[in-house]
């Protein structure tokens, strides 16, 4: 594998060789700077290259492939019955967001494209394939149980896109994949993008793509805000009410729980302290996930609770604040849940709640990434005064290495019990509401959002 680092990007997507149809799209869209990950790819996109390709989350890779995809369709006769392109992604948010950014570029260049994924009815899925669709976006399982019907052809497609291949690998999705890309054209074009590119991800890579380049890039600090990282030791009978307290201090907030039923019983104990709260996991219907996730982009909710079916692919500029209320199982998940904040030059703030049973796992993340080490005990203080542990600028999160600095103030090597409860006593068990009054907090939301 060839790796290029970028010199510089150039002024604009007309002088990556991108077709002046979607160039004028993007134009009325009023994008018209490429962000760094487009214009490292581009180039080799377009020439027919295999490429892999990493950004930090937000970094613009969903455009960096989308146009490199319509570029290719742009030159073709279009309205075919079978596909010419496939684009994987691990959830069903995902796959909506990239259809929600591709089909009004598709449409500039004559181009169809529709997304498949399950949740969700047949019909509509089943009318578009019939109509004939260009570019497939899909999930591995809803897409798998088409081609069984007999339902799609992917036998035409010679460019294939995996999105976020390293969470295909963590869900268990490799083995359809393989399955799904072995049934597209021999000759085809792989393009595989990630925030991360580790791990099982190298097989696909070895196996489906032929002498690729590779580009990791950073993003630019006008599109990179100041994300700040708090770790607070936290018993588990205080966990909730600590939560709520963060939100009510700078939510609107996504909170991530480990399990689904874990996320639907804070989400109900956080709506009873007073906050308006909605619950995204894979248990719950692709209209109940809408509906959620429509609520808090436009504002009306003060926190999201979710699995980490809501960690990759969730597009909201501007969120305040990423709790992790159950640790992540591994720096890669860290990355990715904090990816939620800080996106689109906005600033953010990420805050771990870590029991006993959890500095093992904390350490670990904390080596990898670079935080100083230790915990503190909860500063809501701090989230108003943005006194937390930052990451310089020229530290990307998704790719730090252990470095040695001094522990922030307050910080511990070996933590000891919490003052939380000392400090601001109340029975067991129970949770403070928010003391921001309503109105004046909601107002303040609907404006960050």
């Amino acid at each position: 594998m060839n790796t290029h680092p970028i010199a510089g990007a150039p002024a604009s997507f007309d002088d990556l060789g991108v077709p002046r149809a979607l160039t004028s799209a993007l134009a009325r869209k009023g994008v018209t700077v490429p962000f760094p990950i487009q214009a490292a790819t581009l180039p080799d996109s377009l020439a027919g290259r295999d490429v892999c390709g990493r950004a930090p989350t937000g970094g613009g890779k969903t455009l960096a492939f989308a146009l490199a995809v319509l570029s290719r369709l742009s030159t073709r006769a279009q309205g075919r019955r079978r596909p010419a392109a496939l684009v994987l992604a691990p959830t069903r948010e995902l796959a909506a967001q990239i259809e929600a950014e591709i089909a009004p570029l598709a449409a500039a260049v004559g181009a169809r494209s529709a997304s498949f994924y399950g949740g969700v009815g047949y019909d509509k899925q089943l009318g578009a394939l019939r109509r004939g669709v260009d570019v497939v976006i899909a999930c591995p399982g809803r897409l798998a149980d088409l081609v069984e019907r007999g339902s799609v052809d992917l036998s035409s497609v010679d460019m294939v896109v995996i999105d976020e291949a390293d969470r295909m690998a963590d869900m268990g999705f490799l083995p359809a994949v393989r399955q799904l890309v072995d049934m597209t054209g021999r000759s085809r074009q792989t393009l595989l993008f990630s925030a991360t590119l580790e791990g099982p991800v190298e097989a696909l890579v070895r196996d489906y793509q032929h002498n690729p380049v590779r580009h990791d890039v950073e993003a630019a600090a006008a599109h990179r805000g100041d994300v700040q990282h708090h770790f607070w030791r936290v018993e588990p009978h205080d966990r909730v009410a600590v939560t709520a307290d963060a939100i009510a201090a700078r939510g609107p907030a996504i909170v991530f729980c480990r399990t689904k039923r874990g996320a639907d019983r804070l989400s109900d104990r956080l709506a009873a302290s007073g906050l308006q709260s909605q619950v995204i996991h894979g248990d719950r219907s692709q209209a109940q996930r809408d509906r959620a996730l429509a609520a808090f982009r436009a504002g009306r909710l003060d926190v999201l609770v979710a699995t980490d079916v809501a960690s990759r692919g969730i597009h909201v500029d501007a969120v305040p604040l990423v709790v992790h209320f159950d640790p992540p199982a591994d720096p890669t998940d860290y990355v990715h849940r904090a990816g939620r904040t800080g996106r689109s030059g906005e600033d953010g703030l990420v805050v771990s709640l870590v029991g006993r049973e959890h500095m093992a796992r904390t350490r670990l993340i904390q080596q990898k990434l670079g935080f100083p080490g230790g915990v503190s005990s909860p500063d809501l203080p701090s989230l108003a005064t943005a006194t937390a542990v930052r990451r310089p600028a020229a530290q990307p999160l998704s790719e730090a290495q252990p470095r040695s600095e001094a522990p922030v103030p307050g910080a511990r090597a070996k933590a000891k019990e919490p003052n939380w409860r000392r400090n601001r006593p109340r029975a067991r068990g129970t949770v403070k509401a928010p003391s921001t009054p309503r109105r004046a907090h909601r107002a303040g939301r609907a404006r960050a959002i």
